[in-house]
């Protein structure tokens, strides 16, 4: 059998290592990772290997050769331009059409047996035989289930948290029969995952899923990748280790000088002709390249250092990675999660900071203290994206720096010339970001079209009118002294999670595109975007009934930008009205659950003072909205989606709903009384979007305030809400109270429990597992559904250490029974 090393990866979230090197050729334990990937085939019999190779393809023919010295024939694929995992493995195939073959990433860390993979392969007569093992967070990789008998049920590539099921990943190690071929085009881009195997499977073919037992590492990030050299000293993986064992743990390598009063604390690793001085310090999980000099006085604890590194006299190097032919100087300090790249000059007392990034051929002046990475002065964080965009605490953890830094990376994904929308809301800080945007995004060569304070729905709709983006700054809801960096998508809605993958990848990498001088973007303020807006929108939506109806409604504007919009919209519209709280309050750019709740009260009093038909509360962003029926009574939100489902199916009667998972079953026996469907999706915003732009799909909401009214935009927009819902109570004749009355009382209790992410995945599996022959749902999480019609829905947290768990029974007493049930099955896993 042969088998196919696939060595074309770029390996963009290693740079500055991979900027001049190519990621199969990175040392690990001072030889390339590619190289303990080969010796392992040979291990195991696979002596014949094509190498697929696309990016500095030549370093990786020039190490490896024929393969002669490592004593296996080695023959090499190149690619033109990138093909995906299975078009790489495709332009190969002139030299695998005669037998079975195994694929495997030459940038993975290793030592599974490959044999009795192989046999699981022949035993089961498969087609394809997919390698699997366990990982504590699947998030980086594709989800594979097999049933028991060893069986692939399903694919699921990158998941979010909301999709994770199980703990049991892809790990791209693959046995393949050569009929596979005939399901990948030539010379275009096919993924194994993504493309080939969904066809298989929707075709019957036998896809098997081997898990394996013994170590795996995608060598994919810094942390990954200093993790596997200490994997590796401390004997976690079995992999050949050049030298010889001077103690337990620690290894020279043939002509090493290691000084008798140097200080080794092992498990370490010093490679081939390096020299270690008298008084040097050498602690735990450290690798020393080929030819390293390190001086006396030098210590280093967890700290990779690659060939021809000169170390100087009392420097210090903690958890680092230090690139070929790099001198550190004398005294210079190097932070815990720094890399520094290839060929740079680190020099005399200066200090390096953690997590900072030195690429390749750049010069730290004597005494410099750096903090943010070298490359043109710019500088990345690791995770961006939370629930609401890139939120933290103004001016602590969203500076005028990062803004600056992160539409330089919006800009990036974009083409030049390009023209972005941006917002904000009323706030001060708002205001100040939004200039270091608009700065930064003109800087890049982006045309920018500035809205300055307008509501949230405003702003996606004035995206979506030719721009490729949107940017909008707003204070976190509920949290006054936070902010929310929210981008946009051509469309006006959030970016997906591709996109937000993407911009996150340039984000970290900090190569910012800059425009030339006679690129520099373009700045405008377009007029008459109010207008605009209520134009649409009444042109969109029905509002006929209403001035006749004579209907008196009460808004509360909340102070906030949505007051903007409805003094021109109420009189187009003709109903009687009050608005109460319409002017703007810098000092209440949002408000907390507390403060909401009481304005809803006293919404409530001057609706029922006033006998107006019903009230609506705006957030401070115009993006959702509350209900206060005729008698003053708060319609709680979960109720009020119900309500407006009900109308609006009412009046319908034919389309789909989009609904989150986690909304109550009742909706489906309102929305199925009046002859709808419901379009269940994940609890993410742009999936109710994606939903919600569908031509058939009459209507979408979150059970939070957020209502999608599709005949006017796929988006939450609490104006749009507004105006629709007045026209359904007109045509109708019915009040907020008697619609209510006559929809069943839902009884769906919540919780949330602490979850280390190390065992959310594992959790996951247990509760699939737990589930047993109950039908199962991920459309979102985990829904297990009781006979009885019970049932409780799973759900990790994508942003913090928690796991949601949500149960709906015929009672509260049932729901919590079984929500402690499922409560004991979540806190069994994570112990």
């Amino acid at each position: 059998m042969k088998a196919v090393v696939m060595a074309g990866g770029e390996g963009t979230r290693l740079r500055p290592m991979t900027s001049s090197m190519p990621k199969p050729l990175l040392p690990v334990a001072n030889r390339p990772i590619m190289e303990h990937v080969l010796r392992l085939l040979k291990r195991h019999g696979l002596n014949e290997t094509v190498v697929t190779v696309q990016f500095l393809a030549s370093l990786v023919k020039n190490y490896f050769g024929d393969g002669e010295e490592l004593g296996m024939e080695l023959t090499y694929a190149n690619e033109e331009k990138p093909l995906g995992t299975a078009g790489s493995v495709k332009n190969a195939e002139e030299a695998l059409k005669d037998d079975a073959f195994l694929v495997i990433s030459g940038d993975a860390l290793t030592d599974f047996d490959l044999t009795e993979l192989v046999n699981f392969h022949k035993e089961k007569g498969a087609l394809v035989t997919v390698c699997l093992t366990r990982v504590p967070n699947p998030l980086e990789f594709g989800i594979t289930i097999v049933d028991e008998e060893g069986k692939v049920e399903r694919f699921l590539e990158k998941p979010t948290w909301g999709q994770v099921f199980s703990d049991t990943v892809n790990t791209g190690i693959y046995v393949m029969e050569p009929e596979v071929f005939d399901y990948v085009e030539a010379d275009v881009p096919v993924d194994w995952s993504g493309d080939v195997f969904p066809q298989l499977m929707k075709e019957g073919k036998p896809i098997y899923g081997y898990v394996a037992e013994g170590y795996w590492e995608d060598v994919g990030t810094h942390e990954s990748y200093v993790k596997a050299q200490a994997d590796v000293l401390e004997g976690k993986v079995d992999v050949e280790i050049d030298g010889f064992e001077l103690s337990p743990g620690v290894w020279i390598a043939e002509g090493a000088e290691v000084h008798p009063d140097a200080v080794l604390r092992g498990p370490l690793y010093i490679g081939d002709y390096a020299k270690v001085e008298a008084g040097a310090e050498i602690r735990e999980h450290t690798v020393v390249g080929s030819n390293v000099v390190v001086k006396s006085g030098a210590f280093l604890h967890k700290a990779v250092v690659h060939d021809n590194v000169y170390i100087g006299q009392h420097s210090n190097l903690r958890g680092c990675v230090v690139g070929k032919n790099t001198d550190i100087m004398r005294a210079a300090r190097i932070e815990d999660g720094a890399v520094i790249g290839d060929e740079c000059l680190v020099g005399e007392e200066s200090i390096i900071q953690g997590n900072v990034r030195v690429y390749p051929f750049k010069t730290i002046e004597a005494g410099a203290f750096v903090n943010t990475s070298v490359i043109w002065e710019s500088r990345g964080q690791a995770h961006l994206f939370g629930a609401r965009g890139v939120s933290g605490i103004l001016n602590v953890e969203i500076t005028p720096e990062l803004a600056v830094r992160l539409a330089g990376a919006y800009a990036t994904t974009l083409k030049k010339g390009s023209t972005v929308t941006t917002a904000r809301d009323h706030s001060r800080g708002a205001r100040a970001l939004k200039r270091a945007v608009i700065s930064a995004l003109q800087a890049s060569a982006i045309d920018v079209r500035d809205l300055e304070n307008v509501p949230l729905p405003v702003a996606r709709q004035q995206t979506a009118r030719g721009s490729a983006g949107g940017i909008m700054i707003r204070t976190t809801p509920g949290v006054p002294d936070s902010v929310d960096i929210m981008f946009f998508d051509s469309q006006g809605a959030d970016l997906s999670q591709a996109s937000q993958r993407k911009l996150d990848r340039v984000f970290a990498r900090q190569e910012y595109r800059r425009a030339f001088p006679g690129e520099i973007g373009d700045l405008h303020f377009p007029a008459s975007v109010f207008d605009s807006y209520t134009g649409s929108l009444l042109r969109n939506v029905d509002t006929t009934g209403i001035a006749e109806s004579g209907l008196k409604v009460v808004v509360d504007a909340s102070n906030g930008s949505a007051g903007l919009v409805l003094p021109s919209l109420l009189g187009k519209l003709g109903v009687d009205s009050l608005t109460i709280n319409p002017g703007l309050d810098e000092s209440r750019p949002t408000e907390t659950g507390d403060m909401r709740r009481s304005g809803l009260v006293r919404l409530g009093e001057i609706v029922a003072s006033s006998r107006a038909a019903f009230g609506v509360r705006f957030d401070p962003v115009g993006e959702r909205l509350s209900l206060v029926d005729e008698k003053g009574r708060i319609v709680e939100d979960d109720r009020a989606l119900l309500v407006m489902l009900d109308l609006v199916a009412a009046e319908r009667r034919s389309g789909r709903v989009a609904l989150p998972v986690t909304t109550t079953r009742i909706a489906e026996q309102v929305a199925a009384y009046h002859g709808t469907q419901v379009e269940w999706t994940t609890t993410s915003p742009d999936d109710l979007t994606r939903v919600g732009g569908d031509e058939t799909t009459i209507f979408g909401g979150d059970g939070r305030g957020g209502f999608i009214v599709p005949e006017f935009s796929s988006v939450f927009d609490g104006t749009a809400a507004f105006v629709r819902l007045i026209g359904l109570v007109a045509r109708t004749q019915l009040t907020l109270s008697q619609i209510d009355a006559r929809i069943p009382r839902a009884h769906v209790l919540k919780k949330d429990l602490a979850t280390p992410w190390a065992v959310k995945g594992l959790v996951m599996r247990r509760v699939v597992e737990a589930a047993g022959d109950r039908f199962v749902d991920t459309t979102d999480g985990v829904r297990v559904v009781e006979t009885d019609g019970r049932w409780v829905m799973v759900l990790p947290d994508p942003a913090e250490a928690v796991t949601h768990l949500w149960a709906e029974g015929p009672d509260d007493a049932s729901a919590q029974a079984l929500l402690d049930e499922w409560s004991s099955v979540v806190d069994s896993a994570g112990r």
